[in-house]
């Protein structure tokens, strides 16, 4: 159902799997420091603690992929980028098949902030949402106050003529809180219109 791989010109998307993944590559990425904190400010769950915790995540990537109930990826950059080939952070598309929809999610390693990575991996998982699964919107979202998140979103919202949908207030629950979010939507009507211009 969803692809194993995807290349774009500047990165490769691969299955977290145990097959394709180190879990000791992907525990650093993940685990606790000062950058890790700052990459996991606005996300909605904790730096891992212990290497079971990362082997336990790959494993729920695995039963979501088995269940056809999301796609998780690590995200490499390809020679010539700086950084080429280590983990440089992880993503995902979630299907909501009874809503014909797709929400996107992104964490990047804080040294690859402001390069685009974000945008190159919307314009590819839009084309899995909509020319291989037939989805008929995709959702992007941010917690109130991801200044970083919101630019990134907006320039492909933008670009594909997408639109804000406005703000979810009380949306996520976190660990001592429950998060404002903020929600933006791509349609696959948009997404065609702005591909073919």
């Amino acid at each position: 159902m969803f692809p194993e791989r995807i290349e774009t010109d500047r990165l490769t998307f691969e299955r977290i799997s145990h097959d394709a993944v180190d879990v000791f590559a992907l525990h650093e990425l993940y685990s606790d420091g000062d950058e890790t904190e700052r990459m996991f400010e606005y996300w909605d769950s904790s730096p891992h603690e212990t290497v079971k915790e990362t082997y336990d995540y790959v494993d729920e990537a695995e039963e979501l992929w088995d269940d056809v109930e999301g796609a998780k990826y690590v995200i490499r950059p390809d020679e010539g980028e700086d950084g080429a080939g280590v983990i440089a952070g992880t993503t995902g598309l979630y299907p909501h098949w009874e809503k014909r929809s797709a929400n996107l999610g992104i964490l990047l390693d804080e040294q690859f902030w402001g390069r685009g990575y974000s945008a190159e991996r919307a314009d590819a998982f839009l084309s899995v949402a909509f020319d291989r699964l037939d989805l008929e919107l995709v959702v992007a979202a941010h917690i109130d106050g991801n200044k970083k998140s919101r630019r990134a979103i907006n320039k492909y919202v933008e670009r594909y003529d997408g639109q804000y949908e406005g703000l979810l207030r009380n949306w996520l629950p976190l660990d001592d809180t429950v998060a404002d979010v903020h929600r933006y939507t791509i349609s696959r009507e948009e997404y065609f219109e702005a591909t073919e211009r």
